[in-house]
């Protein structure tokens, strides 16, 4: 099996109001998220690629046009975007496009990640 990834940046707002009025998340607030892709092959193309990186600049204007400087919640018409949410939803995106498409990785900070993988 053949993987390749790559990794996208965008900054935006959400709100967690199913949470409790005192957890943090449950007020306003923002990331600096890190989204990567991942495809996944049996075999390679006639030019040795699972699929060109360049074939992925639909996401980037995708996450520029439609995520970046964003609320969330507004955008997904999500009560609760979380993380996990925002994977999923960012994986079946990508799927549509390149049926490669094995998982969505989002990081709303440098030391967590939350990843759909069906």
């Amino acid at each position: 099996m053949f993987t390749i990834s790559k990794e996208f940046h965008f900054s935006a707002s959400h709100q967690l109001k199913s949470l409790p009025k005192d957890h943090p998340c449950n007020r306003l607030h923002g990331h600096n998220y890190a989204v990567v892709v991942e495809l996944s092959g049996e075999e390679l193309n006639q030019y040795g690629f699972v699929r060109d990186y360049r074939e992925l600049a639909p996401l980037k204007n995708y996450i520029d046009d439609e995520l970046d400087h964003r609320h969330l919640n507004d955008v997904l018409g999500e009560e609760r975007v979380t993380a996990e949410q925002l994977a999923m939803h960012l994986y079946n995106w990508c799927k549509e496009l390149w049926p490669e498409t094995s998982a969505v990785r989002v990081s709303e900070t440098a030391k967590t990640w939350a990843e759909y993988r069906p």
